[in-house]
């Protein structure tokens, strides 16, 4: 070969391919790339736009409200409500007369033991509350049985006090009896209160409207 590419010795010249080609593959591989991107970013804000994405989650919302409102929701928030309160049988209850008039506790008691609530101590009330209650009675118990025994006492003997002390035992409590007692609720409607008292309570998430 002669010229410039004329070998001479032992030294080859190199053959290197132009450099023109290889930055026209890398350009065109970007710019499909880059095409492609900006293709996918275009559905995406389309989806954004015309609500697309939002209906697969308004339709799982859509099922955990039915799923709430089944029947197995209702049936864990009959239990619930209805496990919160005991029963009379497991309530003992101590009859206290704070009025002049003999016999009243024991009177009460006896009609308190036929609605089956256990009964404890039957008696005069303390020096605390001895002529010094003025309503029907109160019912007195520990902090623990305000939400509890105390309610369920209540169905017993409609406008009495409910007050709660230190002691606790929140399964036993106090019945003082008042001067302006006449007697304990009429049975049927200290059930028809009992029942209403025990029986399930509506829960938020079983209107439609809220979900």
């Amino acid at each position: 070969m002669g010229g410039q590419y004329r070998i001479t010795g032992d030294k080859y010249p190199r053959m290197r391919r132009p450099r023109g080609r290889r930055r026209l593959v890398f350009l065109v591989v970007a710019s499909v790339t880059a095409l492609g991107l900006v293709g996918w970013g275009t559905l995406q804000l389309i989806d954004v736009f015309t609500g697309k994405g939002d209906k697969a989650t308004a339709a799982g919302t859509k099922g955990d409200c039915t799923s709430r409102t089944g029947p197995s929701a209702k049936a864990s928030a009959t239990s619930t409500a209805a496990g919160t309160l005991p029963r009379p049988g497991q309530i003992t209850v101590n009859v206290l007369n704070a009025t002049p008039r003999s016999g009243l506790a024991k009177q009460t008691a006896d009609e308190l033991k036929k609605r089956g609530f256990r009964i404890g101590d039957v008696g005069n009330a303390t020096a605390a509350y001895d002529k010094k209650v003025n309503g029907a009675g109160i019912l007195l118990g520990a902090k623990g049985a305000a939400q509890a025994a105390l309610p369920v006492l209540g169905t017993q003997l409609s406008g009495a006090e409910v007050k709660t002390d230190g002691r606790a035992q929140a399964d036993r409590v106090d019945l003082i009896i008042g001067t302006a007692f006449k007697s304990l609720t009429k049975k049927e409607d200290a059930d028809k209160a009992l029942a209403t008292l025990s029986g399930p309570r509506p829960a938020a998430s079983a209107s439609p409207k809220s979900c």
